[in-house]
């Protein structure tokens, strides 16, 4: 079964003072042209997007040449509300170990990863963390979250819907488009539930 989590784009959630995607009918069959063409005007960041250490590292790896392993393979999704401690994250590590999918985990709800949450995730070793938010760490200074994680080249799925997905271990595929020097892409989530 396929489990659909990201935004529909043009509708989608936009982190404060980042520009709404436009879709612009470039061509139309109707007024007359040989097809059909859109248009797109978007943030990198928009909806269901991953962010690549370049995102807030000068010197970091653009979108282009982070690993596709970060994106794709079994992940452990559970859900919170609230900041997420460090205690917090010691305790979802302890589920996605017992679950064998420690290395991507997703957390639904509104929740804020922690500066000591992010720690503990980096210490860990995970390739990959996700939530429903449009930003993993606090939404007035993402900034430290941002460079504990990306500084250790840990992908960040932002903007992912998980209402209705029950915990337990997940297939994630989250591919970013192959936007060579981009510090994040947009990207199409999806989760296979495991056997």
């Amino acid at each position: 079964m396929l489990i659909d989590i990201s935004q529909e784009v043009f509708n989608c959630t936009v982190f404060p003072g980042d520009p709404q995607p436009q879709n612009i009918r470039a061509q139309s069959i109707k007024n007359g042209d040989i097809c059909n063409l859109t248009e797109i005007h978007m943030c990198a960041h928009n909806g269901t997007h991953v962010d690549s250490p370049y995102h807030f590292i000068d010197s970091g790896k653009t979108i282009d040449r982070m690993p596709l392993e970060s994106y794709i393979g079994d992940c452990f999704v559970t859900h919170d509300r609230g900041d997420i401690t460090g205690e917090k994250a010691e305790k979802i590590l302890e589920k996605a170990r017992a679950a064998g999918a420690e290395k991507r985990i997703l957390i639904g709800g509104k929740v804020v990863v922690t500066e000591a949450a992010a720690q503990v995730f980096a210490d860990a070793g995970i390739i990959l963390i996700g939530n429903e938010s449009q930003t993993v760490g606090p939404e007035d200074s993402p900034r430290n979250v941002h460079l504990i994680l990306l500084g250790r080249e840990v992908t960040l799925l932002e903007g992912v819907r998980l209402g209705g997905v029950e915990e337990g271990k997940y297939f994630l595929m989250a591919q970013p488009l192959n936007l060579g020097g981009s510090d994040g892409s947009p990207c199409r989530a999806v989760l296979m539930k495991s056997e």
